[in-house]
């Protein structure tokens, strides 16, 4: 059977043209609706297109988003949403809290031992004014000199935020795709800005959505899986939790702070990958390839760093992990398009 498993991951591969390169096709400029759709969606195959593309957008043509006065001013009367963690890690498996408060193995109400003791986590979202969020975001980073923030800051709300939360800046970037709109046939579902540093990494999930992805400041690093490799990630249930924070109000910049997890009630549990490719040490790593050999032992993931105005293309259900570096502000801005495949409509 694992022969076989493998044998499909290579010829998935062929099929998209990509073989074990391990790396995904750019386009000088954006392609016809008709080739996005034939080339692209319809063989299910990633790629990125060069900044061309975008030169004309207002937040990349007078760099507005890489002025931290712009957007203060612009949305100083506005209040957003942001994601708070004590590690950069949110939506992902972090050790399951006992009822004493410690970690390990854990035990649920039906007697269930979950794997490894692991948890999904959610992050604790709090509402803002944006600068505050801001400022929140670059304080709780890396990039502006080594940080001791015991809490990543990360602004992000899965919901069309752009035109709700980011309103008053939303017609600094194209409303949507228009080359992507026409192949479609469709709008976007969603527009979602992102605003993060250099300590937030996204773990390994898939959307059931054709994603278009654009970094609009500093740079994204993206590790990719196609669906035929689903196996690779060894995904599982695991119990849903929540990040809640003890402090009532967050002091940019301090230490100070401690995070609860607590588990949701009533209890659910979140299929999810179980691996992590990038372990905090050696020793983890050593356990990671041992636990998840399919991962570690098979084909290397494709890998591409989108940068300041380049669009990715990311099929629908494809897996991706990511990573960022900031800009010289401390923060990576990029904006994402959702919409529905021609399978989906």
């Amino acid at each position: 059977m694992e022969k076989a498993v493998r044998n499909l991951w290579v010829e998935a591969r062929e099929l998209m043209r990509q073989g074990d390169l391990g790396g995904v096709e750019r386009l000088d400029s954006p392609p016809s609706p008709l080739r996005f759709l034939r080339e692209y969606v319809s063989a299910n195959r990633p790629f990125i297109v060069s900044g061309a593309a975008t030169r004309h957008w207002p937040a990349i043509s007078h760099s507005l988003w890489s002025n931290d006065d712009y957007l203060c001013n612009a949305l100083r009367n506005c209040t957003v949403s942001v994601h708070l963690t004590p590690n950069g890690r949110a939506d992902a498996l972090a050790p399951l809290p006992l009822p004493s408060g410690g970690e390990g193995e854990s035990i649920t109400k039906d007697g269930t031992q979950k794997r490894g003791g692991l948890c999904f986590a959610s992050a604790c979202v709090r509402s803002m004014e944006f600068p505050e969020a801001l400022q929140l975001i670059k304080a709780t980073g890396r990039a502006l000199g080594p940080s001791t923030a015991s809490v990543v800051a990360y602004a992000q709300q899965q919901d069309n935020c752009l035109p709700g939360e980011y309103a008053a800046v939303a017609g600094d970037v194209e409303a949507h795709i228009p080359w992507a709109s026409e192949a479609l046939g469709c709008l976007p579902e969603a527009v979602n800005l992102w605003i993060g540093n250099d300590r937030s990494q996204t773990s390994f999930h898939k959307d059931h959505y054709e994603n278009l992805y654009v970094v609009i400041t500093g740079e994204k690093h993206f590790l990719l899986l196609p669906p035929t490799e689903v196996h690779r990630l060894y995904i599982c249930p695991y119990l849903a939790a929540r990040y809640t924070l003890s402090s009532a109000l967050l002091d940019t910049g301090t230490g100070g702070l401690r995070f609860d997890l607590e588990v949701e009630e009533p209890e659910r549990q979140v299929p999810w990958c179980s691996v992590d490719p990038y372990p905090p040490s050696p020793e983890d790593l050593a356990v990671q390839m041992s636990s998840f050999p399919l991962y570690f032992d098979g084909p290397r993931p494709f890998e591409c760093t989108v940068k300041a105005g380049e669009i990715l293309y990311l099929p629908s259900m494809w897996f991706h992990h990511v990573r960022q570096t900031p800009d010289s502000n401390g923060q990576t801005i990029a904006v994402n398009y959702c919409m529905l495949g021609p399978h989906q409509v």
